[in-house]
């Protein structure tokens, strides 16, 4: 059974930071690319960042380029979302997640992920 947990979010002020992980266990980690997605209150779900089967390619949304950076720690199966700069606009429900696939084909497409964690809020304070 696949389990993804999220955990890092919290309450920031403007211009702060916050670090999330996403532990996942039930799958080989190293195989798959993962994903970072978040959605807001009264909106839609939207991808943040993915990254590739060995660190190969990083992507970004515009709203986190130069901002946020994914990374990934295989022997832990561990993914991290470092936020820095941090916006009212970025606060947020975070989810990690799987994709079937190795590769990254943009952020935006959540159909491309098969396993989701239950998120983790992130609130950021004027």
């Amino acid at each position: 059974q696949v389990q993804v947990v999220e955990s890092g979010g919290g309450l920031v002020e403007a211009g702060g930071s916050l670090n999330l992980s996403c532990t996942i266990s039930g799958l080989t980690f190293d195989d798959q690319a993962m994903g970072w997605f978040r959605q807001a209150p009264g909106k839609e779900r939207e991808g943040v960042s993915c990254i590739t089967k060995g660190e190969y390619t990083r992507v970004y949304a515009d709203s986190a380029k130069g901002r946020f950076t994914i990374s990934r720690d295989n022997n832990k199966n561990t993914l991290y979302l470092q936020m820095n700069s941090l916006k009212v606009d970025d606060t947020a429900i975070y989810y990690c997640a799987a994709s079937r696939y190795w590769f990254c084909s943009g952020t935006a497409d959540a159909d491309d992920y098969n396993y989701w964690g239950q998120g983790t809020q992130v609130t950021v304070s004027s």
